[in-house]
């Protein structure tokens, strides 16, 4: 594959890279190809990586272990999932064990707890309602989620993706949810994960490179690429996932890259290097 000079020189620049991780690494439980191939290069070539997910479902071990079945290897402290990044953005913004009714899964739910909050089941007593993916939903818990928001418990959520890409096809996702919630409440949600700053912020301070040597890898333009670029991350569109070609070629403003696969990612650092 040809690379432009503009491309060679985002990939001589690039210090650390953010993946995302559904329709970037794998489809499911089936791994996409070329993962395991560019961590390793980007370690032996000393550029810093990180995997970020706003799937809140797993804590950053059961990610780790799911990708570890898949043939990938990546330690927890390699994993962002929405549901930390939740936890920690709400630990930074209020009172040391406050009241959360949550909605959400075992990543979540840990998540808030490694921060200190005490977690509660009854709407009155909340003072947050944090929501995020939960595939066994109810309708008494969105009831007393709904309630809790509707006592004042202020409503936060961990991303706004409205699918999730599993391998029957896009099934909902935790977007769908805060929209049942926020219509049945009239209130909107503080988000925190993709496209939204705080999740950036948070993985760019764990690698400790600068937005413009950060490079952001997403198949999915409205929650990968459109919150990376008004922060001014590289970004690069991998087709391996949501969004079509088509689709992000005609975005306004365009990823800075547009790639079949994470190979191709690999031959681009590599020829930048090169090590072609």
């Amino acid at each position: 594959m040809q690379f432009t000079t503009a491309a060679l020189d985002l990939a001589r620049r690039c210090q650390g890279v953010l993946f995302d991780m559904d329709g970037v690494l794998y489809v499911g439980n089936r791994p996409l190809p070329g993962a395991q191939a560019l961590f390793d290069y980007l370690d032996v070539s000393a550029r810093k990586w990180l995997c970020i997910t706003n799937n809140a479902s797993m804590t950053s071990a059961q990610f780790a272990d799911k990708l570890a079945k898949m043939g990938i290897h990546a330690a927890p402290t390699r994993i962002l999932g929405s549901a930390a990044a939740t936890a920690a953005w709400l630990a930074g913004h209020a009172p040391p064990q406050s009241k959360v009714i949550m909605l959400g899964m075992e990543g979540l739910r840990t998540a808030l707890l490694d921060e200190g909050f005490d977690l509660v089941t009854d709407p009155k007593a909340a003072d947050y309602a944090v929501a995020g993916i939960n595939f066994h939903l109810t309708y008494e818990m969105l009831a007393d989620v709904a309630l809790a928001i509707r006592n004042g418990a202020k409503f936060i959520a961990t991303n706004n993706d409205p699918t999730y890409p599993a391998e029957r096809g896009q099934i909902p996702g935790t977007g769908s949810i805060i929209a049942l919630l926020q219509a049945a409440t009239g209130v909107e949600p503080t988000i925190v994960g993709k496209p939204f700053p705080g999740m950036y912020e948070l993985a760019m301070a764990r690698l400790g490179v600068p937005p413009k040597a950060s490079m952001m890898v997403g198949d999915r333009y409205e929650t990968d690429h459109v919150g990376a670029i008004k922060l001014g991350l590289i970004t690069t569109a991998v087709l391996t996932g949501i969004t079509p070609q088509a689709e992000f070629e005609g975005a306004d403003p365009r990823p800075d890259l547009i790639l079949p696969g994470l190979p191709d990612l690999l031959a681009l650092f590599q020829t930048a290097d090169g090590k072609e």
